[in-house]
């Protein structure tokens, strides 16, 4: 009798399970394949574009470091003691002041050399021009004074100017006798002191150039406090020097210029009350006289034919007189008038 075979239990599991084996052994393979493509893929694929604005995503913004807070000072220091100290101030600048008018305008005098000096002021200068040219023609440095309503100013007193002369305005002032009229735009007592001003003011500005005024007459309104308190306050706000002509011993001027603070002088001889030559020459020497007992003097005169003669003659001497010829802005420098 044949003997049946025997088969092993693993043979038969394998018998029965090698179709599904078989699949499995494919799809993984399948499997492996896919997976080494894509890596091949994705290894040569182009760069990502960049995300559009409105998909970019929101940055990260850093976290807030939190904040400390301030250290208390200790409880034995006042809170004013923690804060720097205050820097201190800059010192103020002084205040440049201006020069004034009456020494920004005033003529260098030659040196003294130990002379005694006299100053020559002619009034009424402008009216008459040919004798304004002849007094202008003289010895330098004269101080001429211009009536402040002449004509052809400028022209006049740039002349006088560049001649070397010192310049003043000759200001009209009401004279004690009522019949002598002092001319256009006079000062007179009876004006309110806005009238004073506007009449003043006019004459002021007619010419620039000089060191101060005089008065043309003038025996009442240098006598009257009310007048000439704002003449001088105006004078001194324009830098301005007076000078009394002395046509009145009752003058204020001088005392009013003094607390106004205004440079001021007084004439100590009028040459040509008589107008003949060997009257001024009398009036010349009185002059000379004073000028070394004061080391100065002041001489008024006007461009009368007589006294222009004497002058062109005196002036010549000056240098054998040992006397030295100067603006009148040295003399009120000299005699340390306020301003």
């Amino acid at each position: 009798m044949k003997r049946a075979r025997v088969t092993p239990p693993l043979t038969r599991w394998w018998r029965q399970h090698r179709a599904a084996l078989r699949l499995a052994g494919v799809a993984g393979v399948a499997l492996a394949v896919g997976l080494a493509i894509g890596i091949l893929v994705l290894g040569h694929a182009p760069p990502r574009r960049p995300p559009s604005s409105d998909e970019a995503p929101i940055a990260r913004l850093p976290p807030v470091k939190p904040v400390e807070p301030p250290v208390a000072p200790p409880a034995d220091i006042p809170q004013q003691a923690m804060l720097p100290p205050p820097r201190p101030e800059p010192p103020p600048q002084a205040a440049v002041r201006p020069t004034p008018a009456w020494l920004r305008y005033a003529v260098a005098p030659a040196p003294l050399e130990g002379r005694p000096m006299v100053a020559i002021v002619l009034d009424d200068l402008g009216l008459d021009r040919k004798r304004t040219q002849r007094a202008i023609a003289l010895k330098a440095p004269l101080t001429l004074s211009f009536m402040t309503y002449a004509e052809d100013l400028a022209h006049q007193t740039t002349a006088a100017h560049q001649a070397g002369h010192e310049l003043l305005l000759h200001v009209p002032m009401q004279a004690i006798d009522a019949r002598e009229d002092p001319g256009p735009n006079g000062l007179l007592v009876s004006l309110d002191r806005d009238e004073i001003l506007r009449r003043l003011r006019w004459g002021l500005d007619r010419f620039p150039g000089y060191v101060g005024i005089n008065n043309h007459m003038g025996s009442r309104f240098t006598g009257d406090a009310a007048g000439m308190t704002p003449v001088l306050d105006e004078l001194h706000e324009r830098g301005l020097l007076f000078l009394d002509s002395r046509t009145t011993a009752a003058t204020v001027a001088e005392s009013i210029a003094r607390q106004v603070g205004v440079p001021n002088a007084a004439r100590d001889v009028f040459l040509d009350d008589v107008q003949t030559g060997p009257a001024i020459a009398a009036r010349l020497a009185d002059l000379e006289r004073i000028a070394r007992r004061r080391g100065s003097a002041i001489a008024i005169g006007h461009a009368h034919d007589a006294t222009l003669a004497a002058l062109a003659e005196w002036l010549a001497t000056l240098d054998a007189r040992h006397l030295a010829l100067v603006p009148l802005s040295a003399i009120v420098r000299q005699r340390g008038a306020a301003g």
